[in-house]
């Protein structure tokens, strides 16, 4: 066979040649439509909402692909729920056509604890947004700085800038409210440890403002408080008052001081029994 066609003129196989191309085209612009599926038009059905696996099944049916692009969190949605689909609901597209998805994922992810202590009460709550936590329980103490941030608490322990906590979490705070109007006697320290100390601090709604320890303390909380300021006696012996958000500074050391025990508010004097004697 081959040398039957080398025996032809050249110009005879080229003719061979353009007839055998041509029809090779012709048979695939038929085909086209066949392949292409030229004319069939489906519509995106509606599967945001729907878990993944019911959107498969029901994407698959009607003779679409699936494709997982995404995964994003939720926590008020059930897990491997569908968030988002492209092309969208109602969307004419070909047969076979892929649609991706974006699921809600099964666990939170982890994400660090900003630090909302000293920040404004407002200025929490947009930090604790664009984290992605929620705004928990609230509670006020007496303290200067009014409207701010002093302690982030989470599952009733303090917690730290920093900490990997799930996305979604409550985080409950402690707001200052400023100085109250009233005020408390200051509470004499010396001879206490610090942590014995810090409970009553806390009673009163007081807080300890300068802690200084000295170097050969180890164990800060039963280190022994040495002075305080303000002290519990004015220098007249009068007991100094203090109002609830009010500071007192601190000094500890490993020792118990020796408390003067003969140091007492002086007793006022009796009343004169007979006022017109001068």
């Amino acid at each position: 066979m081959f040398s039957s066609i080398t025996k032809k003129p050249l110009w005879v196989n080229i003719l061979v040649g353009l007839g055998l191309l041509f029809l090779l085209l012709f048979l695939f612009m038929l085909s086209l439509n066949w392949i292409t599926h030229h004319g069939k038009i489906l519509k995106i059905p509606t599967v945001t909402g729907k878990s993944v696996a019911e959107a498969r099944k029901q994407l698959e049916a009607q003779g679409f692909d699936i494709v997982i692009q995404d995964s994003l969190y939720v926590d008020t949605l059930p897990p491997l729920n569908v968030l988002k689909q492209f092309p969208e609901a109602e969307a004419e597209v070909k047969i076979n056509r892929t649609v991706y998805l974006t699921i809600n994922r099964a666990q939170a992810p982890l994400i660090s604890m900003p630090q909302l202590v000293g920040q404004s009460f407002r200025s929490a709550q947009i930090l604790l947004k664009q984290t992605g936590l929620k705004l928990g329980d609230t509670s006020f103490v007496p303290d200067f700085a009014k409207n701010s941030v002093k302690k982030q608490v989470y599952n009733g322990q303090d917690i730290v800038f920093g900490t990997k906590i799930p996305m979604g979490s409550k985080i409950d705070l402690v707001i200052s409210n400023g100085i109250a109007d009233e005020d408390v006697s200051v509470p004499n320290l010396v001879g206490m440890t610090y942590g014995e100390a810090k409970v009553l601090m806390e009673g009163m709604n007081l807080e300890f403002g300068v802690k200084l320890f000295d170097k050969d303390v180890a164990d800060s909380a039963g280190a022994y408080i040495y002075f305080q300021n303000p002290p519990r006696l004015t220098e007249d012996y009068h007991v100094n008052r203090i109002h609830p958000g009010q500071l007192i500074d601190i000094r500890c050391g490993v020792n118990k001081p020796v408390v003067d025990s003969t140091i007492r508010p002086p007793v006022p004097p009796p009343a004169n029994p007979n006022p017109n004697n001068y």
